[in-house]
């Protein structure tokens, strides 16, 4: 939906979208979604001479091409000077390749979050704002020191303010007090809260929210401010996993899990909402999954921002099949295989449209309020639910 703009609400400059490799197909749809906010806004009704505002497409060709070594730069071929750019790039798409000394190597974080840096170089000097959409925040996970370790995602965002950048948009930050590396920086984290509801309300037969039928469970300690919100806007009752871990041994650089526990009213009959920033390699979750059914849970639906599946898709399919799951759903705001796409228990929630609207708001220097908070929008969901 277009916001309804005061004829002096004017963008603060002529909007561009660059997108990396690896978001490409992300960005043209919302690069679409943003064609049909602008010709339908009262802004482009009013005829006023504003430079680009009404375009056929406002993504640019920007590239970044390697030599043999590895080695990359950044191109841009359209005009920036004067634009508010916004820069897309997914850390996570490692389906990207390129060649070093003859040999194919799959794209990392590091290698993405470089050509980032190259394509703000590229812009910086010409375009008046520059903006980094990064759905999934590089380093995210990194983000606090329990000993001699590295600070990666407070350098990083250090790092992408020394080169100029305004503002930082990204999804379900794991821990949004990064933010305060950057404390007089742009830093915005949204939540996919809405598109998982209407997700589940739309692929869920016979699913209903209440009391007596369903439930919001955390995975673990991290994850229960996420969870009490779910729980809060749909009066459900909440329980937790805690991870009781193995503190005198390490295993790939952490302390092993020993054991989830619950603490928590009964889940007996009831359908479960499982609320969690990620899918990593899974066991985590599918460990949850398979307590809360062990436990006389109904069905459980996970609900995940980011699903990486590091460790592959097959476990997820013993679960499904042996009934501990009954969906999972994850945002596209990352890349999914194609064969997770065609899993029966996989579920989409689209993102394209909250970011059209997100970047519409920013453009135009309105107050971003509204979007950040869906708890309207929930309850119209809600209310149409109990109706049906």
């Amino acid at each position: 939906m277009p916001i309804d703009l005061l004829p002096d609400t004017l963008p603060a400059g002529p909007l561009k979208i660059a997108a990396l490799e690896g978001c490409k197909e992300f960005a043209g749809v919302v690069d679409k979604y943003l064609v049909e906010m602008r010709r339908g806004s009262r802004l482009s009704r009013l005829n006023l001479p504003i430079k680009g505002y009404c375009e056929d497409s406002y993504l640019i060709d920007c590239r970044c091409p390697r030599f043999g070594t590895g080695e990359g730069r950044g191109i841009i071929h359209d005009s920036v000077r004067g634009t508010d750019l916004y820069i897309i790039v997914d850390v996570l798409n490692s389906s990207i390749t390129y060649t070093v000394f003859g040999e194919e190597n799959h794209m990392s974080p590091d290698n993405h979050f470089e050509d980032l840096k190259r394509i703000i170089s590229a812009a910086n000097g010409k375009a008046r704002r520059i903006t980094v959409v990064m759905p999934f925040l590089y380093g995210g996970r990194q983000h606090r020191r329990t000993k001699r370790e590295s600070l990666d995602c407070a350098v990083f965002l250090e790092e992408l303010e020394a080169m100029g950048v305004s503002g930082i948009v990204t999804f379900d930050a794991h821990d949004p007090r990064v933010q305060n590396a950057i404390p007089l920086s742009g830093f915005d984290s949204f939540m996919p809260t809405y598109q998982f509801l209407k997700a589940l309300v739309q692929s869920v037969p016979n699913l209903r929210l209440s009391k007596n039928t369903a439930m919001v469970v955390s995975p673990d300690e991290g994850a229960m401010e996420r969870s009490v919100y779910f729980a809060n806007i749909l009066g459900l009752e909440l329980g937790m996993f805690y991870k009781r871990r193995d503190y005198t041994r390490i295993v790939n650089g952490k302390n092993p899990i020993v054991a989830h526990e619950f603490i928590g009213a009964s889940v007996k009959g009831k359908d479960i909402l499982v609320i969690d920033d990620m899918i990593s390699s899974g066991g985590s979750m599918l460990d949850v999954a398979r307590q809360i059914k062990e436990m006389g849970a109904n069905r459980v639906f996970v609900c995940t921002t980011f699903g990486l599946f590091t460790d592959g898709l097959e476990a997820f399919d013993e679960y499904y099949e042996k009934g501990y799951l009954s969906k999972v759903v994850t945002t596209n705001l990352n890349y999914r295989p194609p064969e997770l796409l065609q899993r029966e228990w996989y579920e989409e929630a689209d993102m394209t449209e909250y970011l059209a609207t997100i970047i519409d708001h920013m453009n135009h220097d309105v107050s971003i309020s509204g979007i950040q908070s869906p708890t309207a929008k929930i309850n119209q969901l809600l209310q149409q639910l109990n109706q049906s």
